[in-house]
């Protein structure tokens, strides 16, 4: 048992390596910064943000105030074995983290679900990729209007409905944290390598693309997909502006596709990949 242990732990970093690798080949990592610049500098995309601003930040304050009470004084006496004098600060930070990574996944599942879908197509709309978005809602051809106020009713929605597996993986994955840098680096990765995809449901819906071929596609492509969820994570779990973040993150997410569309994305042959992957339906 110890032998396939060890063997598994072995498989699962040389995994992380290649994705690693790949990921920052790839270039997908500057999409979530991208995402920051782009959505500063175009208010229309703020409309969606604001709209779920308070009812988000409520959430994080009873989210963050139950985690407080409920888990500090057990993890601090875990951190004390690992970080000594620094345990306080050390458990102190981690449970700000716990509580913005659950506010995440709580406001992202019952809250801010329409206003994504809202920030990602107005962001391609805003890149000229209306036609694309057409395909799954109504976009009103009037240039004249802003990028958000030019959309129209969803032909449906992309996310899948809350279920616990998000929250229970990540608390699975959470001891590797009590590792030296070494822990948090595979954490992060493997919470990154989760949330690449993710972030481009939306771009798969309006491909038309089925669940094989988005199994397929992301299989071939996990390294880029890594490569944006992990700065992509990292951003969303600073406490406080983390909501801000799922935001710019998903403004990221459909600069990326628009880049795909156009093909100027740092990997050339993405586009043909995704054609190739649409057309055989």
């Amino acid at each position: 048992m110890a032998d396939r242990i060890k063997e598994t732990a072995k498989h699962e970093l040389e995994n992380l390596k290649i994705a690693t690798t790949e990921g920052v080949k790839s270039g997908a990592y500057v999409y979530p910064f991208r995402g920051i610049l782009f959505f500063a500098t175009h208010k229309a995309l703020w409309k969606p943000f604001a709209k779920r601003l308070a009812s988000t930040l409520t959430l994080g304050v009873g989210v963050t105030s139950f985690m407080f009470f409920f888990t500090y004084l057990p993890q601090l006496a875990i951190c004390f074995f690992t970080s000594g004098p620094l345990a306080a600060v050390t458990t102190a930070l981690l449970v700000l983290s716990e509580s913005s990574t659950l506010t995440m996944v709580l406001s992202k599942a019952l809250l801010i679900e329409d206003s994504l879908i809202d920030t990602f197509d107005g962001t391609l709309v805003a890149r000229g990729q209306q036609t694309l978005v057409a395909r799954e809602r109504q976009v009103d051809s009037n240039k004249a209007g802003d990028a958000i106020s030019r959309l129209g009713k969803l032909a449906g929605k992309p996310f899948a409905k809350f279920t616990p597996q998000a929250i229970i993986r990540y608390f699975m994955y959470l001891p590797l944290n009590l590792i030296p840098v070494v822990g948090t680096f595979i954490f992060m990765v493997l919470q990154g390598k989760k949330y690449g995809p993710h972030a481009h449901g939306r771009y798969f819906q309006l491909k038309g693309m089925s669940r094989a071929q988005q199994e397929k596609w992301i299989e071939q492509r996990q390294g880029a997909y890594t490569g944006f969820g992990v700065p992509a994570v990292l951003l969303e779990t600073i406490p406080i502006a983390g909501i801000f973040f799922a935001f710019t993150n998903t403004c990221g997410a459909a600069l990326w596709a628009a880049d795909l569309e156009a093909g100027q994305n740092t990997s050339t042959e993405l586009k043909d990949q995704v054609n190739k992957a649409t057309a055989a339906k």
